[in-house]
C-alpha cells in the first residue's frame, strides 16, 4: 500500500537525575518524530483502512467515514476531498465544512495546506503535510501532521497531532532566543515573558536565569517563577534543576540538562531535555519533551 503523506482539514479557529553535558547537534526532525510516534502509526493505519474500504465499496464508504465508529480512533478521523477541493465527508470537527470548496483555505498561520494536498495528490497520488489545527480533544490549536492518499477522484486524509518538538527545532528556537539576547537583552526578556509572543510556540518556550543571583528573569510558560530564586528549584523526583545549570555555565558556554517538567501541550509531567547557552550574565534555555 502506498505510504500516505501531505494533508488536510477543517475550519479555522482564529522536568530523573540531571545529566549535564556539552551540547550536541540534534539529529532527529519533526517529521521523523511524527512518522515514528504511536499517534502517527495509528493515523496511517486508519488511513489504510479507509483507503481499503473506499476501494471496496466506492462512495458508499463516505457515510461510514462521516460517523463515529470504525473509522474514528479517539482524536483521529477520516475526511475526504474531491480533486477540486470540496469537502465530501468528515468524521471530525471539519464536518462543518462539508460541501465547501477548501482549495483556498489556510490554517491559523496562513499556510495554504489544502492547496498543497490537492497539488501533491494530483501529481504524486499521496503525501503528507504539516499545519496548525484545532484539536477537538482539548479545544486547543496544535501542530498537526496529516497523511493522505488519492483513490480515483477522492482524496482521503488522516492527521495526528504533534505534542512534542524535536531536538532540531529546539536548537533553532534557542539560537533565535540567543540572537535576540545579544542584540537587546531587555527587549528580548520582555518578549520571552509574553505568553502570546513569538517565543512561545506549543511546547517550546524560553527561560532565562541571571547567573549572578540565580533568579529567573524570564519564563515563557510559568510567569510566576520570574523573580524567584531558581537555585533551589527541583523537579517532581526531588532532583535539582537550575543549580547544575549554574555550575555548568561557570565552566562552559553551553550544555544540556535532563529532568522532569510539565509539558504545556499534554499537561502531563514528562522527561525533558533543556539546551542552554551563556550570554554574558545570563543563561538562556529552551527544552524539548522526550516520548
Amino acid at each position: 500500500m502506498k505510504r500516505a503523506t501531505l494533508a488536510v482539514l477543517l475550519i479555522l479557529f482564529a522536568a530523573a537525575t540531571p545529566q549535564v553535558s556539552s551540547a550536541q547537534e540534534p539529529t532527529s526532525s519533526a517529521a521523523g518524530i511524527a512518522e515514528t510516534s504511536s499517534d502517527a502509526v495509528r493515523a496511517q493505519a486508519l488511513l489504510a483502512r479507509a483507503v481499503s474500504r473506499i476501494k471496496e465499496v466506492g462512495d458508499r464508504a463516505l457515510a461510514e467515514f462521516g460517523r463515529q465508529g470504525e473509522f474514528t480512533d479517539k482524536e483521529l478521523y477520516v475526511y475526504v476531498l474531491d480533486t477540486n477541493g470540496t469537502m465530501l465527508t468528515s468524521g471530525g470537527s471539519s464536518a462543518t465544512l462539508i460541501g465547501r470548496n477548501l482549495s483556498q483555505m489556510r490554517d491559523v498561520t496562513g499556510k495554504p495546506f489544502f492547496a498543497e494536498i490537492l497539488d501533491k495528490a494530483r501529481t504524486v497520488g499521496y503525501g503528507e503535510v504539516d499545519y496548525r489545527w484545532l484539536n477537538w480533544a482539548d479545544n486547543s490549536v496544535q501542530r498537526k501532521h496529516a497523511y493522505f492518499e488519492k483513490v480515483g477522484d477522492r482524496i482521503l486524509s488522516v492527521g495526528d497531532y504533534i505534542n512534542r518538538s524535536s531536538p532540531e527545532q529546539t536548537r533553532a528556537f534557542l539560537d533565535r532566543a540567543v540572537e535576540a539576547m545579544e542584540i537587546e537583552p531587555s527587549s528580548a526578556i520582555r518578549e520571552f515573558n509574553r505568553l502570546d509572543g513569538r517565543f512561545v510556540q506549543d511546547d517550546l518556550y524560553v527561560f532565562v536565569i541571571d547567573r549572578e543571583s540565580g533568579h529567573f528573569v524570564a519564563h515563557g510558560s510559568m510567569p510566576r517563577l520570574v523573580g524567584t530564586d531558581g537555585s533551589e528549584l527541583r523537579d517532581k523526583a526531588g532532583t535539582p534543576i537550575i543549580r547544575p545549570m549554574l555550575d555548568q555555565a561557570a565552566r562552559d558556554k553551553s550544555g544540556e540538562l535532563d529532568y522532569l517538567w510539565k509539558n504545556p501541550v499534554t499537561r502531563k509531567t514528562e522527561p525533558k531535555r533543556t539546551m542552554f547557552k551563556v550570554v554574558d550574565r545570563y543563561i538562556v534555555a529552551v527544552g524539548y519533551f522526550k516520548p
